[in-house]
Formats: C-alpha cells, structure tokens, sequence
C-alpha cells in the first residue's frame, strides 16, 4: 500500500505460483520458467524444454551439485514466519500510513510525505533429480516514508527511512518512521558545496552497504573467472586495515537473508570472509568453481556482518579533527577491474569532533586497494533492519571535490 499526503494512492495485492526447471541433458544445460501449472500445459512445457536443450552446446562445466555439499545439511529452525503477518488487514496498512505520515510531519512544515506499509509470505521448494530436496516460508513486513521540505533557492531536500523484517514485532514504529525520516531530511537544509580536501571520511550506518557492497562484489567466482575482479589474486593476502572483520552468518534467526541451502543446494555454514584485514574467502558456486579449479563455498552472501566494533556515530565522530559525514549517495560508479570509485553524496562537514554544516554536490573519489587499509575506526551500531550490517566506518586519508 502506497499513500501519498494522507490519502491512499495505490493499493496492490497479488498471488503468484511458478515453476524454474533447470535441465541437464547429455552435458547440455538450460533454464526454463513458466506460471501455467496444469498437468497438460505441465507437461509440455517439459517436453518443450528437453527437446530445447539438446540443440545447444556441450558445456563440460556444468553438472549436478554433488552430494557431498547438500547432504548434512542441519534442520534448523530460523524463526522466518510470524502468523500474524497473514492477518494484516487493509485497515491496518493503511493505520500504520498514517502513523508514519503523522511522525513525518511532527514539528515542521512539509511539503509532501509519501508512505508505504508492505507485507507478505513466499514459499520456495526446491527439488532435484539426485535426492535432493528443501523447503523455506518467509514472512515479511515493510514500512517506509519519503519526505520532501522547502529549502532557500527552490530547492527541495528530501529524506527518507525505510525497515523490513520478518516479524511485525521486529520492526521500528511507525511514527518513529516519520520522525527519521523528517530529521534526516532537515539535516539536508542550506547544504552547499565544501572546498575540495583529503580529510577523514565517516560512514553512517545507512550508507556503509552502498559503499562497500561493490568490493564484496569482487568476491564472486563468475566476476574472478572473467577477469572483472580487483581481488581475484588476493586470497590470503592484507585487502583492509587489521580492523576490518567480515563474516557471513546465514542462520541468524528472523533475518530476511537467512536460508539452510544456497542457490546451487549447497548446506550454508558462517563463513568468515574478511579476517583481521585478510582476505579469507570467496562466493564460490559450483559451475564457476568448476571453470577455476576452486572448490565450491557458496553461490552468495546472507546476512554481511561487521564483527568486533565499538563505539557508534556519535563518539566515533568526536575523534575526528577534520572530515565528513556521509548520510547517503546521490550516485556514482565503481570498476570492480581496477577498484577505482567515484561516488557523489551528501551529508555534514565535520570540523573539531563536531558535525558541522550540510554539504551536497560532492563526490568521494579513491580506490578501494588504497581506501579499505586506511580504515582507523570500526562502530558497533549497524542498522538492525538490515542484512548487511555495516556499523560506523572511519577512513583516514580521502579525497573528497567540491568547490
């Protein structure tokens, strides 16, 4: 549900069912998908996609995820499903708008608040030929606001908060929604360019994961098999400061990425993936571990979680002489080949441990080889709403381009 100024704007509901068949047919391979489940349809949709499959080429390095990878996996219980997230009702999505509408416009004059209040259940299986079979339910519930104010020159600044999680008891309050959203919106008020500078840069929670998501990307097999990667020869190696510690951490219970089997049917396990600045581990599925000789791990992360932290934004930033506060990204670019980035955001100068003016229309420009070992600070405050739980980072030594 989706309400725009306190009315209702859109409302959606839908039910899907569908079928992906994956194929292996005399050493070829292929993916098929449809939403008609009737037996006959069914079944020639089957006959179809076989018939398709043997007119393609050999691909030596596509077979079956063996055994040894799917069959301890564990049975437990993730805790992914609240049953009261079936009996929300219209009503109540459109109760939990307004009460985000209302913290929104607590004590400022808005020009427009959009709400929106989500929620679900999915159900996959998934099944194959050599034994293996699993099932995951996952219930979830959504609120989200953005809220747009008047500022001088016609401009208008706008902000927004946005959680998600499995159980409804887990989520922020609605009107506490509004009201983050409302101040991290009048904290963009008069924000202009800084002069140029390399100086401290200071990663708020929110916008860790838009920042080192991209190297974390490097870590895929496919992105090391076709040479797109800046740490392909890095395994085992110093990639960050000793204080950065990575892991993965697929069975934390309630959390929306949690899952006992990966995409290939592999059994997930935690896996540290960045160990004191080291670099321990990589996404390894089965068809791209073949073509590398490396033996499989998993075809992707879950819950990202930043271990051995301390301190939050607040005293974290009051070490800092002279830098900035990043609070979000206004886009950008990064070059997973070379590590090289170029992002524009906005945030707060930080002058004498003190977060100063609002700045926007800046870019952070750098490279990740350089940046991740100048890494001095690591917080404890990730945003428990999120699967990649960046908390506080502080770098030293950034180029930052303004005026």
């Amino acid at each position: 549900m989706r309400c725009r100024d306190g009315a209702v704007e859109t409302v959606e509901e839908s039910r899907s069912t569908s079928v992906r068949l994956e194929l292996l047919v005399d050493g070829r391979y292929s993916t098929h998908a449809t939403t008609d489940l009737r037996d006959g349809p069914l079944d020639a949709f089957v006959g179809e996609a076989v018939a398709l499959t043997r007119l393609l080429e050999v691909d030596p390095h596509r077979r079956p995820t063996p055994e040894a990878l799917w069959r301890d996996r564990r049975e437990i219980d993730l805790d992914l499903v609240d049953p009261r997230v079936d009996a929300i009702s219209n009503e109540d999505r459109i109760a939990a708008c307004r009460s985000i509408e209302e913290g929104a416009r607590s004590g400022a004059d808005v020009l427009g608040v959009t709400t929106w209040a989500s929620d679900g259940r999915v159900t996959t299986a998934r099944v194959s030929s050599d034994g293996f079979s699993g099932t995951r339910t996952c219930t979830s519930a959504s609120l989200g606001t953005q809220v747009g104010v008047a500022d001088e020159g016609g401009k208008r600044p706008e902000g927004y908060r946005f959680c998600s999680a499995t159980h409804l008891a887990d989520l922020m309050d609605a009107g506490e929604v509004g009201r983050v959203a409302l101040a991290r919106t009048l904290a963009k008020l008069g924000a202009r360019k800084s002069a140029s500078a390399r100086a401290t840069l200071v990663l708020a929670p929110e916008a860790g994961g838009g920042f080192l998501r991209r190297p974390l990307g490097a870590l895929h097999a496919s992105a090391i098999q076709q040479r797109s990667s800046f740490l392909a020869d890095r395994m085992g190696e110093p990639v960050s400061s000793p204080l950065l510690r990575i892991v993965d951490e697929p069975h934390r219970p309630r959390s929306l990425a949690s899952r006992l089997y990966d995409g290939d049917g592999m059994t997930t396990r935690e896996r540290t993936i960045v160990d004191d600045g080291v670099l321990r581990s990589f996404y390894v599925d089965v068809y791209y571990g073949s073509k590398l000789g490396l033996e499989p791990t998993t075809t992707g992360s879950t819950n990202t979680v930043f271990q051995g932290g301390e301190g939050d934004l607040e005293s974290l930033t009051r070490e800092v002489a002279d830098g900035f506060l990043v609070r979000g990204w206004l886009g950008g670019n990064a070059n997973a080949t070379t590590g090289d980035f170029s992002f524009g955001f906005h945030g707060h100068r930080i002058t004498g441990g003190r977060i100063d003016a609002p700045v926007a229309e800046m870019n952070v420009t750098g490279n990740y080889r350089e940046v991740l070992p100048r890494l001095v600070a690591v917080g404890a405050d990730p945003d428990p709403w999120s699967t990649f739980r960046t908390p506080t980072l502080v770098f030293e030594g950034v180029d930052f381009s303004g005026a």
